[in-house]
């Protein structure tokens, strides 16, 4: 085991269906998940009934893994598609850590790539322009592949009408 994906080798599975909620916040953390396929936001519910999504995980991703370190969940868990959860206590998955430090340290470099993707969008959506905001993610990420647009729409936070009025600018 040289991977942090690699401890969940063989856990048991379940599928979550989409808008199904797989935790609740304030629910007691006891289990660790890895996302094998569709999407998981993890929400926080506002006073207005509004929900602010904090993360999206998807396959291949862990999801609410710092809660390794914390009692309850800080925001609930639920299913943008129909999901296939990999799942196993968190005792375990802690022992796993600590078993195989080349595990633990390739969890770190996850985190330490996805807080620096993270800074990156922060300083792209302080900029004020759709243009600029574009012109700082393509050259952080180059050309999305075809169909993906409406995804570099969502992560310079503009609405996809905007994004492609620059798009046909930069056309002409």
């Amino acid at each position: 085991m040289s991977h942090w994906r690699d401890i969940f080798e063989g856990a048991p599975t379940r599928t979550v269906a989409q808008g199904a909620c797989l935790f609740r916040r304030e629910d007691p953390v006891r289990t660790m998940y890895l996302v094998r396929s569709g999407s998981i936001a993890l929400e926080r519910p506002l006073r207005d009934g509004t929900a602010l999504t904090l993360h999206v995980a998807t396959g291949g991703m862990a999801l609410a893994e710092a809660s390794v370190f914390a009692t309850t969940y800080h925001c609930d868990a639920v299913a943008r598609s129909e999901a296939e959860v990999a799942f196993l206590p968190r005792a375990t998955f802690r022992r796993a850590l600590r078993a195989c430090p080349d595990a633990a340290l390739s969890l770190i470099e996850t985190h330490a790539h996805e807080v620096q993707a993270q800074r990156a969008r922060i300083e792209i959506l302080r900029l004020r322009r759709v243009s600029d905001r574009l012109e700082a993610w393509l050259d952080l990420h180059g050309a999305p592949a075809p169909g993906e647009w409406i995804r570099v729409a969502d992560q310079i936070g503009v609405s996809p009408p905007a994004l492609y009025r620059e798009l046909a600018r930069r056309r002409s």
